[in-house]
């Protein structure tokens, strides 16, 4: 038994029992996968890709047909926790600041502690890596995740961009485990849900898969070895064909035929310890495919607003409950999944708390029940601050009106210029007609006008503090996932420079520990924070340097910077450690 094991055993033998828990109540489980596109499944018409598990559990499952998610991670992960629009919630974006989701919002998992489930996620969280943003301080009482929107980004620890033997965070602490990434978190799924097989569970496991880097084994790459993966010899018979000169990445199928491996695991686990029937099971994914690639005719790919950037499967079994193959042509979304997992539970909405999704659990039933027409939102571009009309979509169940710019673009830079398709006659967009459908033009533009209006006096757009000095989490690691750049454009490039917004908890004696690639040249270190400017000169080959400093409570803004001659940029990482109070 390794060492990893021995840990995770001893923390949820000793983890006391929740108060309140229901043994009827069923069990949850949410798989979301990251970057894997519509077309990425054998069960949506792909006839290389291997995965019969997920294929097998689709036949199981009912499906809404209709799905969308945002189109890009970040954004449709605070979706899903909350049930509200991400704009909602501060977390606008995928990184520099702007992935941070407030504290305030109410989680999933939070509702379904308060009421005695144990809750835990496994994989890629991607709302704040710092308290009191973490899973851990949201509603996680089990927390395996690494930190920012993926492996190998700047906000891996030092060591740990691998997929192999990732260094993740275990409830706060930094781990070393052993494997591939996604067989880590399936595997500590496992193990987790077997400890509490009797109690009620919540577990999340969004991997971070097949996001790149694409990273595998020749194990992993044997069904794939010899294909030809060309993109001629996928099904091109509907909508838009694929570019004729291009071919899957072998790497990415890899990558999803190991997470359908690993999904085959946890439904045999569910059989084998009788949890089958009391079981909610979900797969979806987060956004669409990263790469040009089979979606079944759809427009798009990640990142953009047309139908293959934002649409996902839903699947969902609940065997005894949900008729395996009932499908729904309703639209809905993320938002929906926090509500539809309360009803199903039997857990009422806390009072107060305001949601933008609804159930779909009577679709889902295939009860007969009215079902009023609705209007779904999906915006996402660069910039601290969303725009109006940059790269939007309102997608009411037969039309979808939107303004495709590049999303980069940190603005609106000319006037919009809409596209309406008649999506009930005209799934694949091929068919803009918004120059002879004005009526409808101008009414879901209005209804967007509205919905931004709205989302955008919820909490704006800053973003949440980052806390020092708490006993929750000493020291503090800063990096460039969570800074805010000191110029539109930049972003984590190693020249980039920004800054992080930060709440001092307690007066007291902080050691400021700067981490950057040695270079052979002379430097100089800047850190400033609370109205203080501390400097330091860095010899040559050096990766390291220090500050100590007394910092005040309140909120305040730390920078630090490495100045080589005219030439300034930010360091690697920041460690901020409390040391000691101090007196008024």
């Amino acid at each position: 038994m390794n060492r990893l094991l021995l840990i995770f055993t001893a923390l949820f033998l000793l983890a006391p029992d929740p108060a309140g828990a229901d043994a009827s109540r069923p069990n949850v489980i949410v798989v979301m996968t990251d970057d894997q596109g519509y077309g990425d499944l054998g069960v949506k018409g792909n006839p290389l890709i291997k995965t019969p598990n997920l294929d097998a559990f689709a036949a199981q499952s009912a499906e809404m047909l209709n799905f969308y998610v945002h189109p890009v991670c970040a954004p449709t992960r605070a979706c899903l926790m909350t049930g509200r629009y991400n704009y909602r919630t501060r977390c606008i974006d995928t990184y520099v600041g702007r992935a941070m989701m407030d504290t305030d919002e109410v989680t999933v998992a939070e509702i379904l502690r308060s009421v005695g489930y144990r809750t835990g996620i496994f994989g890629k969280w991607h709302l704040g890596d710092n308290y009191p943003m973490r899973p851990m301080d949201q509603g996680f009482e089990e927390s395996l995740v690494h930190r920012g929107g993926g492996i190998g980004q700047p906000s891996d620890p030092p060591g740990g961009s691998s997929y192999f033997d990732p260094l993740l965070v275990h409830n706060g602490k930094f781990v070393t485990t052993q494997g591939y990434c996604t067989d880590v978190y399936f595997e500590a799924a496992i193990r987790w849900m077997d400890v509490h097989h009797e109690e009620p569970f919540f577990a999340y496991i969004p991997t971070n898969a097949p996001h790149s880097p694409f990273q595998v084994d020749d194990n992993m790459m044997a069904p794939y070895k010899g294909a030809d993966l060309n993109h001629a010899r996928f099904p091109q018979s509907r909508g838009h064909k694929l570019p004729g000169s291009g071919n899957a990445r072998k790497e990415v199928y890899a990558m999803i035929t190991n997470i359908d491996d690993n999904f085959g695991k946890l439904m045999q686990f569910l059989d084998r310890r009788g949890l089958s029937e009391n079981t909610i099971v979900c797969f979806l994914h987060d956004n669409g495919p990263n790469g040009r690639r089979y979606v079944r005719g759809y427009r798009g790919r990640k990142g953009e607003i047309y139908e293959a950037g934002i649409r996902s499967p839903l699947f969902i079994r609940w065997t005894g409950r949900i008729r395996p193959g009932q499908t729904s042509d309703r639209i809905a979304a993320h938002i929906d999944l926090l509500p539809t997992i309360l009803a199903a539970c039997d857990v009422p909405r806390p009072e107060g708390l305001s949601l933008d999704g609804r159930s779909l659990l009577p679709l889902l039933l295939g009860e007969s029940v009215g079902w009023p027409d609705r209007t779904l939102f999906f915006q996402w571009h660069r910039g601290d601050v969303p725009v109006l009309y940059h790269h939007f979509a309102a997608r009411s169940q037969d039309w979808k009106l939107l303004h495709a710019t590049r999303a980069s673009d940190y603005g609106l830079h000319a006037p919009p210029e809409f596209e309406l398709y008649h999506l009930s006659e005209d799934p694949f967009e091929e068919h803009d007609v918004a120059a002879r459908e004005s009526a409808m033009l101008s009414r879901l533009k209005g209804q967007y006008e509205a919905w931004f209006t709205d989302v955008g006096k919820s909490r704006g757009y800053d973003p949440p503090r980052i806390y020092l000095g708490t006993p929750h989490e000493n020291p503090v690691v800063l990096t460039r996932q969570d800074w805010r750049c000191v110029s539109d454009g930049s972003g984590w490039e190693a020249d980039a420079l920004g800054y992080w917004e930060v709440l001092v908890a307690r007066r007291a004696s902080y050691g400021v520990r700067f981490r950057f690639p040695p270079k052979n040249v002379q430097r100089t270190a800047t850190l400033e924070v609370a109205g203080a400017s501390r400097t330091q000169e860095l010899a040559p080959g050096v990766s390291w340097c220090s500050f100590r400093l007394q910092l005040p409570a309140g909120p305040t803004r730390l920078e630090a910077m490495l100045h080589e001659g005219d030439a300034v940029q930010g360091p690697f990482q920041v460690d901020v450690i409390a040391e000691a109070s101090v007196g008024r």
